[in-house]
Parts: structure tokens; sequence; C-alpha cells
């Protein structure tokens, strides 16, 4: 990247954190309640509405095993509010789950009762929220890269360099103060690359470590955890942004005995050492991206790039989709083969070919013409609703072509019973996914996605060639 940038184009990056909020929200069956409940009415209702951050690392189970790190504070705090149980009504927690810039302003507007992060979060501008005591105390914001990547002993020497940062991370506001005295200084700026709000954390530091995104800032307790599962991570300790912090749970100032009960459970609560010992089982073989633009990544697109524009083009599909599922299936090897009779570019089954009227699949035109019908079917008979965006849209029709369209609809069928917003496949309907089938459909979609944004950074220059010829 120049080492120089224009003052325009990093302010408006520094526009995109609040460009980034405007996705589909979720869940649909919380609404608005201007009136606080505090732990009395709670107990009488029998829920606790916890807001939890929408990321793996924080919230959520596999098949019956908690991962989520703050998930499982939770449910040791359900525990605790139900220690006298036997003298009062039971407490259930109902999880509601979103994306992080959205959780202080849905407390208040009293979409739930408690806001559980588990990441860093700035409470500056939001009036009638308090915070708990520290639920992880000093915590520090660190430079994270790849193994083999470039080594940085001073910060001032990211100036001009970008940073891949998910919606609401809290590196913004310390970033935007760094580039405020790089400026004074006459460097350039080091630009906050903003991600697509289909990412959390976890996602953005897989891509790190790919080498898709050069490097990102997180906090240092979440870069440990997840550097367990992704060994190729380089987590820069003496690199860290801004001063330490704490981790809070949030409540709204007038819910005192629920927030009195949360800072008791807190004092005392540790986690167990054991904690990420199904978090290291579970996710230690899924995150494997690899980076699908090396040399060889990009000789062979070139090759397949016609074909796969011609048939993404009849299907009104982005041509990147479609490069996006091959490389998935054959790293874009088209005399790849695979179990069950699957082969080719695209790994299609002879079945699924028949169906579609199309024969020889060995030949990479009939290989990726079979798999964009296919495609174009699960999306005409199961995902045409407009209430559906395209990236959402395009994430169930892969969770159907990797599971089966019946089983996907079944799960948004459960969401939208359990409260969650059945049009969202990303930290939604996925979360149905990892409870009842595990995290195979939810890696697997997720890869593809991955695949798709590290091609979308280049889409100018991937198409570069096919511009120059249409003028």
């Amino acid at each position: 990247m120049p080492r120089l940038l224009p003052l325009m184009f990093c302010l408006l990056l520094a526009l995109m954190p609040t460009m980034a909020t405007a996705r589909v929200a979720g869940p649909e069956a919380w609404q608005a309640n201007d009136k606080v409940r505090d732990l009395a009415e709670i107990r009488r209702s029998g829920v606790l509405r916890v807001l939890v951050n929408q990321s793996r690392n924080s919230s959520g189970e596999v098949k019956g095993e908690a991962i989520g790190v703050e998930y499982a504070r939770l449910r040791a705090f359900e525990q605790y509010l139900n220690r006298n149980a036997a003298s009062a009504r039971p407490i259930t927690l109902k999880i509601i789950p979103k994306a992080k810039d959205q959780l202080l302003g849905a407390l208040q507007r009293g979409e739930g009762d408690l806001v559980a992060p588990g990441e860093l979060l700035p409470l500056a501008g939001m009036k009638g929220i308090s915070r708990s005591r520290p639920v992880v105390s000093d915590v520090s914001l660190v430079l994270v890269g790849r193994q083999g990547g470039p080594r940085y002993q001073r910060l001032d020497q990211l100036s001009g360099r970008s940073l891949a940062l998910p919606p609401g991370s809290a590196a913004g506001p310390a970033l935007a103060r760094l580039n405020k005295q790089l400026m004074e200084r006459k460097l350039a700026p080091i630009v906050a690359e903003w991600v697509d709000p289909t990412l959390a954390v976890e996602d953005v530091l897989e891509m790190v470590q790919a080498g898709v995104y050069p490097a990102t800032v997180v906090e240092q307790t979440i870069a440990e955890r997840w550097a367990k599962v992704m060994p190729k991570l380089r987590i820069e300790q003496h690199l860290s942004l801004g001063d330490k912090a704490s981790m809070h749970w949030f409540v709204r100032n007038d819910a005192s005995m629920l927030r009195a009960s949360a800072d008791r459970f807190l004092k005392d609560f540790d986690l167990p050492d054991n904690q990420d010992a199904a978090f290291e089982r579970v996710y230690r073989r899924l995150y494997k991206v690899q980076y699908p633009l090396d040399r060889v990544g990009r000789q062979r697109l070139e090759k397949v790039r016609p074909t796969l524009q011609r048939y993404a083009e009849q299907i009104e599909l982005d041509w990147l989709n479609l490069a996006a599922l091959a490389f998935k299936e054959s790293t874009l090897n088209p005399a790849a083969r695979g179990a069950g009779g699957a082969t080719g570019l695209m790994q299609v089954t002879p079945a699924t070919a028949r169906a579609m009227g199309v024969s020889n699949i060995h030949q990479l035109d009939n290989n990726v013409q079979a798999s964009a019908k296919y495609l174009a079917n699960i999306r005409r008979n199961f995902f045409a609703s407009p209430r559906l965006n395209e990236r959402e849209r395009m994430a169930f029709i892969l969770a159907a072509y990797n599971l089966g369209p019946q089983r996907v609809q079944s799960m948004r069928a459960e969401a939208r019973r359990r409260g969650l917003n059945p049009d969202q496949w990303f930290f939604q309907v996925e979360r149905i996914a990892m409870e009842t089938v595990g995290m195979g459909v939810v890696a697997y979609v997720n890869s593809v996605n991955k695949y798709y944004l590290a091609y979308q950074r280049e889409r100018y220059l991937l198409e570069a060639d096919r511009k120059t010829a249409a003028n």
C-alpha cells in the first residue's frame, strides 16, 4: 500500500464503522420496551434477557457444549441467581445475539436486561446505562499478524499501512488517537479497513492467519485464546494501542438490584481451568481458510474465469461467488476428484448433474453449468423471498448446497420459534446449525464467504482485462 494516502480517503474510511451497521437486524421477537425490568420483575417473569455479542468467541454452544467464553460465564450466573430457587421462581436465560455495535442501543431501547459483550465495549455517549464491576481487568489491544509476515518494533512503522477491524472494534477510537499523533508528525495515518459485517473478530483473525488481511488489533485475551487453534497467528504483545481497559457487563441505570447481583457474582467467579478444552477440540481443525490469490491461485482462477463468468451471468449471480465456491470445493482444480462421485471444479455429483439436465461433468463447462443450475434451482425454490438481502440469500443457498434445502428451512423455522432472525444466516440461523448438526455447515458457509471477500478486495484487478476489452 502506498506510504502516503489522501486525507479525504482516510476521512471516508473513518466513517465506515457507522456504515457497517446498516445490516439485517435481529432477532425479531424482542421489541423495544421503555420500562426497566429490575431483578424482582425478572424473577416474576422467569426470564433474564441477555444481549450477547454474536461473535462465536463470546457466545454460543456446539451440540450441547458451551464454546463461547461469555456463554459459560452467563450460564454460571444463571445458576447463581437460582441458588435459592426452592423459595422463588427460577430464572432462565434468553440469549439474544446482536452485532457488537448494536448491543448498547438495544439495551437502551429495552430489548434486553443485560449486555454481555465478551469484548471491550466503550460506554461513551450512552445515556441511562451503567457497567458492572470488571469481568476481565487490564486488557490490552494488541497487534496481531501472521507468522512470516512483516515485523514491527514501533507503532509508527505501521504508518500508511492498513489494519483490518471488525465492526464495533474497541481499536477504532484508539487508532483514531494514534493517527492524530502520526499526522502531527507529518506521517501518513494507519488505514482502518472496516471489514464486512458478516465477519466477527475470530473471522478476522482467521483471515489474518491466511494472509488475506495483513494484520488486525484485538483484545490480548481474545488473541491468545484463538492462537490456540490458529497457530500461524503472531501476537505482538509489545505493540498495544491505547491504555489497558476492562471488560464489563452492562445494565440500565434503574436496574440497581440486577447490577448488584451481577457485581456479587463477578467478584468471586473464575472460569474453570479447562474452560477452553471443548473450544480447542471443536475448532482446532475448522479454521483453515487459505489465501486464494497466491501465485498458483491466481493462475488457476485466470484459466477458469471465463467459464465462471459465463455461467454466473446466465443465473444472474456475481461470478466471484462461483469462484469462491469453486476454491472451497476444489482449490480451482478442474481435475479434482472427491467422495461420493463428486468431481471437477465444483465437485458436482453425477446425480445432481442429471437432475439439472447436464451430462459429462468431467468437462469444465458442463461441471460449472451443472453447479450454477443447481444453485439457481435452490435460490428459486427456497430463497427467493425479497426479505433476504443478497449476502444472506447467498449464505442460505450455500448452506442448502452443503446440507440440503429442507434441513436449512427447518433451521429457519426453529430460529423463528426461538426469537432469532430467520432471514439472517450469519450469527442467527447458524446458531441453530451449531447446536443441532455441529460446525460443519457453519464452517463451510464461512469459508466460502471469506474466499468471496478475499476476491472482492481485488475485484478491480481480477476484472481489469475484461473492462479493458469492453472499452
